[in-house]
């Protein structure tokens, strides 16, 4: 397991930065890489916000999706979905739109200080999140890559209260307003 990374913006915008270059990949060829002789396809990020609304800090995921949906413009290289609790419903859409990037944003427990945000490698998702999903993110995260052949990572929010009815905490939200 890589080591995780856990910061307020450097360390998980870095890690972010460095998925967003471009890496060989299936698909149509478009350039060869560096002479590599691999096609490369272009960008497609897919944001799915992930969690459950109704628990505090378990929606954070969707309400970063719905921010950066009001505040981004209309791109034909990125979907911003908000999954809630079950994003394995959102196959179809995922499907259509051939992402070589998803991004999965959630609350996780991870036994870090609230509001703490870390970016993780598909392989670490593993019993991290916070979620009540219906499936687990790391089984969807496997049916992802190998059905669409892209890769997927997670940025995690660490949850500070899960409780049905409870607002949001005040870390949450400032870590929510800071990734959005």
């Amino acid at each position: 397991m890589g080591r995780m990374k856990t910061s307020n913006r450097p360390v998980w915008l870095d890690s972010l930065q460095g998925a967003l270059q471009p890496h060989p990949g299936a698909g149509a060829p478009h350039d060869l890489s560096a002479g590599r002789g691999v096609p490369e396809r272009p960008l497609r990020l897919a944001i799915l916000g992930i969690g459950n609304e109704l628990n505090a800090d378990d929606g954070a995921g969707v309400l970063v999706a719905r921010a950066l949906k009001a505040r981004l413009a209309p791109n034909p290289q990125l979907l911003v979905l908000e999954a809630g609790a079950a994003p394995e419903n959102f196959g179809g859409p995922l499907r259509r739109f051939q992402p070589t990037l998803v991004l999965m944003i959630d609350a996780v427990q991870m036994d870090a200080p609230p509001g703490a945000i870390t970016w993780l490698a598909w392989e670490q998702i593993d019993g991290l999140s916070a979620s009540t999903h219906t499936l687990p993110p790391s089984v969807f995260a496997t049916y992802l890559m190998s059905e669409l052949g892209c890769r997927v990572s997670l940025l995690g929010i660490q949850a500070a209260c899960l409780e049905m009815g409870e607002p949001l905490s005040a870390a949450v939200q400032a870590a929510v307003e800071e990734v959005a």
